[in-house]
């Protein structure tokens, strides 16, 4: 009897180390694949090494004076209603080409490239296109194609990634805002959105848990699943620390845990406090020391990449907290007059028009400060921003810096060949003084290009560049389907109801979707300058915000007005409109 128990325990202790063997090399190969990982951790589980001694509750009471937004519609004749309704099919097309694509080559990975058919996962492999379209798949009503997401979603797994490091910021806009969006278009009615975002938001948590509370904005994810103690870095991007409070207030807001609403509110403490101490003061650099809570050293200043967002959601979290904390509202707008003296700027232009772009500026020194006249394509939602705050806080006489902001990248759009505009512009400035009205002419083009590039004759320059009037340079020429713009239009057009923003939405959506549309979905470009379609050169990328937010306004734009109204959701950054509780 005793050797066959010794059999039996042998054969037993074999199976156990060959299926522990077995387990473990799919898991080896699942990691090296990008695909989903075998796993078992549970965020919530993982202890903290600074726990917070006194959470910040979020604010509670009834709103506190917000006005409504959206202004009165007067409904358009039947015939003008049939353009709009075509002009929404198109989009929609344009939607369902791009999702069946996606799905049909990059099911449940990030993203689909466009020309090849390859997949792309740059963002944790979870699925970013597909989260980040839920929301959108519900209001274009495309229901039987949420359902499909539906189901693929109950296999992802939060506890592991293939990734070696998480960019906090990305996975807070385009898993945790889409999570979450997608719960409260849908009406709660789907409780596995809200389950996922939970394990999103007690995943990205742990990037807290440093000794200041500040983020790790490039988080080493493995160390903390292994409870190694981490700290922020002494360099850190502006957008990627200030980019939190929508979600992270949201999710508060939805489970009634305050410990996501106390992250935010502890950086917005330390952005009250440093504001008025930059180097400009009223805005903030776009380098911030989180390490040492030092938010005042860098010299660069800017509403364009690596900043934008954050002043943004100055304003968005003021309403979504139903006007219950003043601080947002200082923020903002103690960051737009600084802005408006300092950032933006009048652009020459051959038809005189009253525009206004947002450029960079530098501070080298008290008595060297530099505006860089370039705009880039991710500063266009500043006109969307100064539009909303504007009706929000009943500054209405912003509305008109809103329309010049808008009206600055609609020139730009116009300006090329393909009416698409770039990434990056550098263009000719207006000083307007008393004796300086920024009349064009021709001469005066010339002068400042001559100043901006003195190494040849400004025609030469011009025509090796290929410049439309006013332009000095295209410093990156491509176009990444950015929906910046018509955001700004969207937002606008929501707030003033001016039919003239929508023809000039759907001219610039009919030049996008010519220009970048291939057999498998939409393709970024490489150069906007081509004057014709056929000359266009693709690049092999489409992020998931294509869907999440460019086409999502654009079929917004040709809603009617109760779709995602503005005095019920406030849209994120990556355009996941979150509901405003009453």
């Amino acid at each position: 009897m005793l050797p066959i128990l010794r059999r039996w325990a042998f054969y037993a202790v074999f199976t156990s180390i060959s299926l522990f063997l077995l387990l473990r090399f799919i898991y080896a190969t699942a990691q090296a694949d990008g695909g989903p990982a075998i796993s078992r951790l549970r965020w919530q589980d993982v202890p903290v090494h600074y726990p917070v001694a006194n959470m910040t509750a979020l604010p509670s009471g009834p709103c506190v004076g917000i006005p409504k937004l959206q202004t009165h519609y007067v409904f358009r004749s039947a015939k003008e209603r049939v353009v709009q309704q075509e002009r929404l099919a198109a989009v929609k097309e344009a939607f369902v080409h791009s999702w069946h694509g996606y799905k049909r080559n990059a099911w449940s990975q990030d993203e689909v490239a466009p020309v090849s058919g390859r997949i792309h996962n740059n963002f944790g492999g979870w699925g970013a296109t597909l989260i980040d379209s839920l929301d959108s798949l519900w209001i274009l009503g495309l229901k039987e194609e949420f359902a499909d997401a539906l189901t693929q979603l109950h296999k992802v797994d939060f506890g592991t990634t293939a990734a070696d490091e998480l960019n906090v910021f990305e996975t807070t806009i385009r898993y945790l805002g889409g999570l979450i969006a997608a719960y409260d278009v849908s009406e709660h009615r789907y409780h596995i959105l809200l389950d996922k975002a939970v394990q999103v938001g007690e995943m990205l948590y742990k990037a807290f848990d440093t000794p200041n509370h500040m983020p790790i904005t490039r988080w080493n994810w493995r160390s903390g699943a292994q409870g190694g103690a981490q700290e922020a870095a002494s360099f850190s991007l502006l957008a990627e620390v200030g980019s939190f409070s929508l979600e992270f207030t949201r999710l508060s807001q939805l489970t009634g845990d305050s410990k996501w609403y106390d992250i935010v509110a502890r950086i917005t403490d330390a952005f009250e406090a440093q504001q008025n101490h930059t180097k400009i003061p009223g805005l903030f650099p776009s380098q911030l020391d989180t390490q040492h809570m030092d938010f005042t050293r860098d010299i660069t200043f800017t509403f364009g990449g690596q900043a934008d967002s954050v002043y943004e959601y100055f304003s968005k979290q003021h309403l979504l907290l139903g006007g219950r904390n003043e601080q947002y509202r200082t923020l903002y707008s103690t960051a737009l007059a600084s802005a408006k003296q300092h950032l933006f700027f009048r652009p020459l232009n051959p038809n005189n028009l009253d525009l206004l772009l947002s450029g960079t500026l530098k501070r080298f020194s008290a008595g060297r400060i530099t505006l860089v006249t370039e705009a880039e394509h991710l500063s266009c939602f500043a006109g969307g921003m100064v539009a909303l705050a504007a009706k929000a806080f009943r500054e209405e006489q912003n509305i008109e810096t809103a329309r010049q902001l808008v009206g600055g990248c609609l020139w730009a759009y116009e300006s090329m060949p393909s009416g698409i505009m770039p990434e990056v512009i550098r263009v000719a400035p207006c000083q307007v003084t008393e004796d300086d009205d920024c009349t064009w002419s021709e001469e005066r083009w010339f002068d400042a290009v001559a100043a901006d590039s003195t190494a040849q004759s400004p025609q030469q320059t011009i025509n090796d560049k290929g410049l439309a009037p006013g332009f000095l340079d295209v410093p990156d020429p491509r176009y990444l389907l950015r929906p910046e713009a018509i955001e700004s239009l969207f937002v606008l057009y929501r707030i003033t109801g001016d039919e003239a923003l929508r023809d000039k939405a759907w001219v610039m959506f009919q030049a996008i979707s010519n220009a970048t549309r291939t057999d498998i979905a939409y393709a970024s470009i490489e150069d906007v300058r081509a004057s014709k379609w056929s000359d266009v050169r693709w690049i092999d990328s489409m992020e998931s915000f294509w869907l999440g937010e460019t086409l999502k306004y654009f079929y917004l734009m040709f809603s009617d007005p109760d779709v995602i109204s503005l005095d019920e959701y406030v849209l994120t950054t990556e355009a996941h409109p979150l509901l405003r509780p009453a």
